[in-house]
């Protein structure tokens, strides 16, 4: 249900172009990583996830299961709560391992939160916490790097703003671009792991962004180089 919402929502208020770095795969049983700064970009990650034929289990705040008539629906489809800041945290790791052995593709968000800005600009990837390092380094899951860029300009900012920009996208149109980078696996510690993941993700969003047109350089693979889907 929530890929088939971004499918159609998504396109309706922005151009959304993705692209596959050489070598990138939505194996069965990998863990997608992404990068969050709007409240919009998981519907921008599902619709693009969708066009490359992907529709996984996704990580995400728990008040979601409280909202009237979707908790059944996150149920059904087996994604997965997380209790941010109580005992029960630590559970979403578990749902999550149990998805990715039964050979399904997990979202998750290695930030584990919204940036506390109010600018619509782009920034790379804040500080990442542990936990996708440790369902990696526990299920020896591949960790796919995906970077995503222009959600903000739908929208960000206060609440006034936020609906502001919901409202006013199909008509701005505003360019936005899903980056998918190719697997990798986490060795080490877990502070290295983290580390090494955040990086991933980073250079991901740095070709997102230069191919929305929000960064001059890509730090990376030309255009020549992306394979694009859409």
């Amino acid at each position: 249900m929530l890929s088939t919402v971004a499918r159609t929502v998504v396109p309706a208020l922005g151009r959304l172009r993705v692209t596959r770095a050489p070598g990138a795969e939505l194996a069965p049983g990998s863990i997608v990583a992404a990068n969050h700064t709007s409240l919009v970009d998981p519907g921008v990650v599902l619709a693009a996830l969708d066009r490359l034929g992907t529709r996984p289990v996704v990580l995400a705040t728990a008040g979601l299961w409280r909202v009237p008539g979707l908790r059944h629906a996150l149920v059904r489809e087996g994604h997965v709560p997380v209790h941010r800041g109580t005992h029960r945290a630590a559970a979403s790791l578990e749902g999550a391992a149990a998805a990715l052995a039964a050979g399904r593709i997990v979202l998750l968000y290695g930030e584990g939160g919204l940036p506390r800005r109010t600018d619509a600009g782009e920034a790379a990837p804040g500080p990442f916490r542990t936990g996708l390092a440790r369902l990696a380094l526990a299920t020896g899951a591949p960790i796919v790097p995906l970077g995503q860029a222009g959600s903000r300009r739908i929208s960000s900012g206060s609440a006034v703003k936020q609906v502001a920009g919901f409202v006013t996208a199909p008509l701005r149109r505003p360019d936005v671009h899903v980056h998918v980078g190719a697997p990798i696996r986490l060795s080490g510690d877990i502070v290295t792991a983290t580390a090494r993941a955040r990086r991933a993700v980073v250079d991901a969003w740095r070709i997102a962004a230069h191919q929305a047109g929000h960064l001059p350089h890509a730090g990376g693979l030309s255009g020549a180089d992306l394979d694009v889907t859409a």
